[in-house]
């Protein structure tokens, strides 16, 4: 076991924007104080030297996690089930995520939120994600059409309720009041547009509200059009971020390379389900039967209903994902870990543990 103050040296030590060769992370306690050429290391500190030529990395952040290890956020929202899904997706090197609870009672997103309160940043659960129920039923993918509503007061109190932890809100601005968006914004939440047929108007008001994401970029939301451009075209000329699931099923590789060459930043998520890390090959949600097929998870109807991806996978070896276009390592990389931007204006109470928070290394 190594000791408090020690090393980690790589081949190659990525730290978010440059690729560093030979170098060296130095480690007291769990935070890291220093990264710089291993030829500059003491030798007199203990180090571990990493095998061959792996790449030492920050580890991912993933904002949208429905399950992992078995377990499904909104079937169980307890302190068991978010231990589990860091746990399998820690195994891939995602070391902090926005467990994501889908449209569901009032009863059960105050469980949620209890679940992640009693928590610490350094259990890899940074805050909550809340998909719903404010969300158009027009386009509800597998979330419950009869759960979805209108927020009211006691909505918004719960929704701010786990501040100053991270806290992101999916909803569909034409299913909101003008100046709820920019209520919750003022208050500290993150709102993203998802599971909506805002118009392109629609989008534009809940922008200058406040409104800087987007949930799952083309997915169950009001398609590009010539005459309407919607919610998509609105994004991709804003300054706001928007998630990507790059599995190769959700979104087709020439839409994926359409929406780089806009203005926003793009972020790799996964969607991920119950299987990831785990053993399952299907699960309920909702009273209907998920099955997994290849990388995504299909509801018995046909549709989509998440992923078993983790972010590393949606990184092939061939340098793509799905082929979107990206073959800079250092730019795919990054885009996978765009959510710290997302997050970073956060005055943490907790603030994370490095580098069990944040680094890992993979063989290339």
């Amino acid at each position: 076991m190594l000791p408090a103050r020690h090393a980690v040296i790589a081949a190659t030590v990525f730290d978010g924007e440059t690729a560093l060769r030979e170098s060296a992370v130095l480690i007291e306690g769990r935070r890291i104080v220093w990264v710089g050429p291993r030829q500059a290391l003491s030798p007199s500190i203990p180090a571990h030297v990493l095998p061959g030529d792996a790449w030492l990395v920050p580890g991912f952040i993933d904002v949208q996690v429905n399950g992992g290890g078995d377990a499904l956020f909104n079937a169980e929202p307890n302190d068991s089930t978010l231990s589990r899904m860091a746990t399998a997706h820690r195994t891939f090197g995602t070391t902090a995520i926005l467990p994501t609870l889908i449209t569901d009672t009032r009863e059960t997103m105050r469980a949620g939120l209890a679940a992640v309160r009693a928590t610490s940043v350094d259990s890899g659960i940074l805050g909550i994600h809340l998909e719903g129920p404010f969300l158009s039923p027009e386009k509800p993918g597998v979330h419950d059409v009869g759960m979805m509503r209108a927020p009211d007061a006691e909505d918004f109190e719960l929704l701010c309720s786990l501040l100053p932890r991270p806290t992101l809100v999916t909803l569909a601005p034409e299913c909101v009041r003008a100046g709820f968006i920019g209520r919750l914004v003022a208050a500290g939440v993150r709102v993203s547009l998802g599971h909506s047929m805002a118009t392109y108007a629609q989008t534009r008001r809940a922008l200058d509200e406040g409104l800087s994401g987007f949930t799952h970029l083309f997915n169950a939301m009001r398609p590009l059009g010539s005459r309407e451009p919607g919610p998509i075209a609105a994004a991709l000329e804003s300054s706001a971020w928007f998630g990507m699931i790059a599995d190769g099923v959700h979104v087709d590789a020439a839409m994926l390379r359409l929406a780089l060459r806009g203005s926003a930043s793009p972020m790799l998520v996964t969607d991920a389900m119950p299987p990831v890390g785990g053993r399952l090959t299907h699960f309920t949600l909702n009273g209907r039967r998920i099955e997994v097929r290849g990388a995504c998870c299909v509801r018995d109807d046909g549709a989509l209903a998440g992923s078993v991806d983790y972010l590393l996978a949606s990184q092939h070896p061939d340098g793509s994902w799905g082929d979107p276009g990206i073959t800079d390592p250092h730019k795919q990389y990054h885009t996978a870990w765009t959510a710290i931007d997302a997050l970073r204006d956060y005055d943490w109470q907790d603030r994370p543990s490095w580098p069990e928070a944040v680094l890992k290394c993979f063989a290339r």
